[in-house]
């Protein structure tokens, strides 16, 4: 997974895996979800970051992701 934010377009990605996608849906406003022909999620894309999150939020963001053995 990779997590970007773009200042200048005020604008975050997050991306769950590579590939090709075929469908977009925005979910709500300035939220859209990319998918591929089979309805997998690729990526979600946040336009407007700084109205929806605190600054704070943004400059910290991390994940943990557990790994089942």
């Amino acid at each position: 997974m990779r997590i970007t934010y773009d200042k200048k377009v005020d604008a975050m990605n997050i991306v769950f895996q590579k590939g090709k996608y075929e469908i977009n849906k925005e979910i709500a406003e300035g939220i859209i979800i990319d998918y591929t022909k089979d309805e997998k999620v690729l990526a979600i894309e946040i336009l407007d970051v700084t109205k929806r999150m605190l600054k704070e939020s943004i400059e910290s963001i991390s994940f943990n992701v557990p790994m089942e053995a």
